[in-house]
């Protein structure tokens, strides 16, 4: 769990720099966000303004040309890399836009795998998985493989898949983007649920600003600048 006071995740000045042809694109200028334990933030703005870099960054996914990143308090910085896949195995839930599902695997097995690699127990994996399908909406779903499952179910799959290792934070790119209006709101609420009931700290990149209200707070990108998180509930209510 967070310490007390301590942001689940917290990036200061965290810049990014790619090298193109010869010059340097900037898709992190200087950003900072904290976000706190059972604190839901949207993140929004134009195609190519960095939310995604700024997803790949606070996952450990890609490392920084300057800046911290901490999570739960440890600067991720400064782990060797054994260390530091540990910690994105038990810290860091990352929820992409695509569930990315194996198709040979029933939805249970999907997130069995990945506790048994923590080096959990099978048993003990199954049973977990099985609370989560449950939690999800999928309690009668633990044997179907991703053909059988509807696009929305597939996603609740991806959810509860990024569930499994007990993370402080969750990451989430878009994760309505493949449905429709009804399955959208149902997902959206379902993170809201999730975020409150396992105390996370949730991060969503989203471009449907409809739903943003069910989320505590929003911060906009724009190329590579992000702005101060304002309430959510300054936005005008979901209808």
């Amino acid at each position: 769990m967070s310490q007390i006071n301590t942001p689940a995740l917290s990036l200061t000045n965290l810049t990014l720099e790619y090298p193109d042809g010869e010059g340097t694109v900037i898709a992190l200028a200087s950003v900072n966000l904290s976000v706190r334990a059972g604190e839901f933030i949207s993140l929004v703005g134009p195609s190519g303004s960095g939310k995604s870099s700024l997803l790949a960054v606070a996952a450990t996914l890609v490392s920084p040309t300057s800046g911290l990143v901490s999570i739960d308090g440890t600067d991720v910085h400064s782990l060797p890399e054994k260390q530091l896949a540990a910690l994105r195995r038990e810290k860091v839930g990352i929820i992409f836009q695509q569930p990315n599902l194996l198709a040979s695997l029933t939805a249970s097995e999907q997130l069995i795998i990945g506790d048994h690699l923590r080096g959990k127990s099978l048993r003990a994996a199954a049973g977990r998985a099985a609370e989560l399908l449950e939690i999800v909406g999928l309690a009668d779903c633990g044997k179907k493989r991703p053909h059988q499952l509807s696009g929305g179910q597939r996603q609740r799959v991806n959810i509860a898949r990024a569930l499994m290792g007990s993370p402080s934070v969750l990451l989430v790119d878009e994760p309505t983007a493949a449905l429709d209006h009804h399955r959208s709101e149902s997902i959206v609420r379902l993170l809201r649920q999730v975020t409150d009931e396992f105390n996370v700290a949730t991060v969503m990149v989203t471009h449907d600003t409809e739903f943003v209200p069910l989320t505590d707070a929003v911060a906009t990108m724009r190329d590579g600048l992000l702005s101060a998180p304002v309430p959510a509930s300054e936005l005008l209510e979901v209808r």
